[in-house]
């Protein structure tokens, strides 16, 4: 909800913008951790201003934003991660212009540092072996890890699995912030260590497939520190739980499985975010729509 006259921009003061920011993110149904990115990100920049002692929205200009950018620099910021502050800054400003709160953006004057994406982390077979091996005896995190690499889930998408979303060969994955639900195929890999769970999953109410002892859902936090201690005991460095997602999408774009139904499975909302992997893939293998297990 905009709760200033136009005409009245010169008084708006950053704190109410801020806030209205916030609101207009929950009206468009953006993902909580969107929103709370943005708002840490503004939030920053707005106490930074504050030190300023710039309060208004009109007084901000392109040399604020830049200091802004250099005080994170200096305390150890990546290039990267100013990167993504500029983004969300402009993404505040082009809210402030479109709701004619401003009729200039400074944040446009500002330009992004440079840096180079560090190429996505795929296992290697001896490194995803060692840490099915090291979960071998836990059912629970064993289905967690295989489910993972062999369908490329998102960890969220694990997380919100439903008792009735398993199929026969594949699972329905429901609509989760802004991908729309999807069918996902399971091999024969990912049904065995999701039924051996699924033996021994404690009999509960809830129908979370992944639950905790007392049979609460197993949260992402959760299940992200088991996986990452599961990394450890596998002797697996430099490993984040995505990576799994990644060796998934290297190791059928190797075995040439088509772009398009890759692309589908994963949920990608762009076939060039599937693409961009193929940089990293040698040896690319005919086109298939045949999965194969890792």
């Amino acid at each position: 909800m905009i709760l200033w006259d136009p005409v009245m921009t010169n008084h708006v003061k950053l704190g109410n913008a801020h806030k209205d920011f916030i609101d207009f993110l929950k009206d468009k149904k953006h993902s909580s951790a969107t929103i709370l990115a943005y708002g840490k990100d503004i939030e920053q920049l707005t106490n930074f201003l504050s030190e300023l002692e710039k309060e208004h929205i009109h007084e901000v200009d392109k040399d604020d934003i830049q200091a802004f950018l250099g005080k994170l620099s200096e305390k150890g910021y990546t290039p990267k991660s100013l990167s993504r502050k500029l983004n969300s800054t402009r993404t505040f400003y082009r809210f402030l212009k479109v709701n004619e709160y401003i009729t200039d953006d400074p944040s446009l004057l500002v330009s992004h540092p440079q840096y180079e994406l560090a190429p996505p982390r795929m296992l290697k077979p001896t490194e995803y072996r060692a840490l099915r091996d090291a979960a071998r005896n836990d059912a629970r995190m064993y289905a967690i890890i295989e489910l993972l690499l062999q369908t490329g889930i998102r960890i969220g998408e694990l997380a919100d699995l439903r008792t009735t979303d398993i199929r026969n060969d594949e699972l329905r994955i429901r609509q989760h912030e802004k991908h729309p639900e999807r069918m996902v195929p399971m091999n024969k890999s990912a049904k065995e260590a999701l039924s051996r769970y699924m033996e021994v999953r404690p009999e509960v109410e809830e129908d979370h497939v992944f639950v905790t002892k007392s049979g609460k859902p197993f949260l992402v936090r959760n299940i992200r520190t088991a996986i990452e201690r599961y990394f450890r005991i596998a002797g697996i460095e430099n490993a984040k739980v995505n990576d799994l997602r990644h060796t998934f999408v290297a190791h059928h774009l190797k075995h040439g499985v088509s772009l398009v139904l890759l692309s589908k499975i994963l949920g990608h909302k762009r076939l060039s975010t599937t693409e961009r992997y193929l940089e990293y893939v040698q040896d690319r293998a005919k086109d298939t729509n045949n999965l194969s297990e890792l």
